[in-house]
């Protein structure tokens, strides 16, 4: 059990990592959300520079697609790592997905555009588009990898793990030696 919590510490950490090439695929392939500033008296108005645009539904759709992708290569990376799998390598796998997940997120939030909307308005002017911060909307996106992972999991293990051996029918115990000869009820 010890050796199985600890090859799942080690899975939770390295899948967990995998959230840093995740955020910065995410950062680099989402779409820019556009914005524009007008200026109303003494206070800036920032606007959705094309208000029937997707840039917005496409960042969250870009988060989600390659979580999944993550999902699934992490899945068939633990079970060609470790075939006989176990309760604590999968929860491991779990956890350290969700991490992921999570880290992939704040980075991703933290290498994009500027996050006070207001001073980058400020800074590029009056009618001059400029990229909105990167945000997650849909915050149900940071389970696509965990899911994708456990689903992948244990369709994997269920096709190609090792099977466990048929156990005897109730009741019938071996024989010592060579079965006898079947008697059919006439005399020899």
């Amino acid at each position: 059990m010890r050796t199985e919590i600890r090859e799942a510490a080690v899975v939770t950490v390295a899948v967990a990592l995998g959230g840093v090439l995740l955020g910065l695929l995410w950062w680099w392939l989402a779409p820019q959300v556009p914005l524009v500033a007008d200026v109303s008296g003494n206070s800036w108005i920032v606007y959705l520079k094309d208000t029937e645009g997707e840039q917005a539904i496409g960042v969250d759709g870009t988060f989600t697609l390659l979580a999944l992708a993550f999902g699934v290569v992490s899945a068939v990376a633990v079970f060609l790592a470790r075939r006989r799998g176990g309760v604590p390598l999968v929860i491991g796998l779990c956890v350290g997905a969700l991490l992921g997940s999570l880290l992939a997120w704040r980075l991703g939030v933290w290498l994009g555009p500027e996050h006070d909307v207001i001073a980058h308005a400020k800074a590029v002017g009056k009618g001059v588009t400029f990229p909105a911060p990167l945000k997650l909307g849909a915050k149900g996106a940071l389970l696509a990898w965990p899911l994708a992972a456990l689903v992948v999991h244990l369709g994997v293990t269920a096709l190609f793990g090792p099977r466990d051996p048929e156990p005897e029918p109730y009741g019938h115990t071996p024989h010592p030696g060579p079965d006898p000869e079947p008697h059919d009820g006439r005399t020899r």
